[in-house]
């Protein structure tokens, strides 16, 4: 059974303009369909699913639910990252050296077919471009990230771009109004610089094991604004503290 205040926050968030959700269904994905209406799939990120698969989920879900979902790592971040670990496809040494950083090759190409076919089984409407650290603001990543957002088959979807590490806030803005990206950003860090509806992700004030006081929580509303906004949780605490945010709205 899903967990008191759902059915509140249910309708809150289909009459309010803020849409809020969980990085991951964070729970079993029937009760998270009845708390919900918006959550960003993980396991795309780290192998997208069988197209099956996530036709499955698209049925099971309610008609007005949102799926945003993360594209496969072997776009963004290379094999040195600890994520790869949960890759299940084999990649042979040439496969790998031609993996992440937008890279001109076929791996990323074939990455990139892969994700939009589970966005489109899942109807969703968003990619998230999830950077890791040590894709960091050199001459040859930005023309590698310009080469790839200028040739990719958006498919009609809105196209998220969240860079780590130090890049300067003029840079990122001029990326994505140049290319056309949102981008993504967590409100405790900075604002967002681009994009139609801005997307906030919330990875935690110190990192993934916090837990969001009722003070934060009020003050994210000043800082998100009336919306329109995506609000997506990822914590410990992601559907507690989403729920109690939704109540507060």
């Amino acid at each position: 059974m899903p967990e008191r205040g759902a059915q509140s926050a249910r309708s809150m968030l289909g009459a309010h303009v803020l849409k809020v959700g969980c990085c991951g269904f964070a729970g079993r994905q029937s009760d998270y369909f009845q708390t919900f209406r918006l959550v960003e799939i993980q396991q795309t990120f780290y192998e997208p699913p069988r197209v099956e698969t996530a036709r499955r989920w698209r049925a099971m879900a309610p008609p007005d639910f949102e799926f945003t979902l993360k594209a496969w790592q072997l776009i963004t971040h290379t094999p040195e990252s600890p994520t790869y670990r949960r890759l299940r496809m084999p990649l042979g040494p040439e496969q790998r050296r031609q993996c992440g950083h937008f890279q001109d090759s076929p791996i990323v190409h074939t990455a990139w077919v892969r994700t939009v076919e589970v966005a489109r089984a899942l109807q969703a409407t968003r990619i998230i471009f999830q950077c890791p650290a040590r894709f960091t603001p050199t001459v040859d990543h930005v023309r590698q990230l310009q080469r790839f957002f200028r040739s990719v088959d958006r498919a009609g979807l809105d196209l998220v771009w969240e860079p780590r590490g130090m890049w300067p806030t003029d840079l990122v803005r001029d990326l994505c109004v140049e290319l056309g990206l949102t981008h993504a950003v967590d409100p405790f860090r900075g604002p967002c610089l681009a994009g139609e509806v801005p997307y906030y992700r919330l990875h935690g004030i110190g990192g993934y094991a916090h837990r969001f006081r009722d003070e934060e929580l009020d003050e994210l509303k000043g800082r998100v604004g009336r919306g329109p906004a995506y609000v997506l949780f990822n914590n410990v605490s992601m559907k507690e503290d989403a729920l109690r945010f939704l109540n507060r709205l």
